[in-house]
């Protein structure tokens, strides 16, 4: 049986995963994910990706429309169970625009064996602590 990541390691991983998006560098993103990760932004709209390649492609458009972009990790915590939360401000100044933008919002990540396999975006920072937790629990029951 593969030895369970700490805390401390999970947590790393997820603020690595926010460094490389910040620098745009997709490929070190994409390298903390699993094989056949699923990122579900259905609460914010934007449906269900599956897979590196339709996760690739969100990122790109995601982070593409910004002439300047940045991430700033309000909280993160691991939660147990290989779940860890993040609560986000973005800020952006969008394409061709004088204007900037702020988007506040939180992400569930769950990890296994050390890697990223599903991520769950969520505009409500309180859902998404909510969300966080059950899934921890479940974790931990199961």
């Amino acid at each position: 049986m593969p030895e369970e990541s700490t805390t401390s390691d999970l947590v790393e991983l997820v603020r690595r995963f926010f460094e490389s998006l910040e620098c745009r560098d997709f490929d070190a993103a994409l390298s903390l994910f699993g094989p056949s990760p699923v990122w579900d932004m259905s609460a914010m709209g934007m449906g269900c990706f599956e897979g590196p390649t339709s996760i690739r492609g969100l990122l790109e458009d995601w982070t593409g429309a910004y002439d300047e972009w940045e991430i700033e990790l309000e909280h993160l915590l691991h939660l147990g169970g290989g779940v860890v939360f993040a609560a986000v401000i973005e800020t952006g100044r969008p394409l061709g625009s004088t204007g900037r933008v702020q988007m506040r919002y939180a992400a569930v990540a769950l990890l296994v064996e050390g890697m990223i396999v599903r991520a769950t975006t969520y505009p409500d920072i309180d859902e998404a602590r909510a969300a966080a937790e059950r899934l921890a629990q479940e974790r931990a029951d199961g």
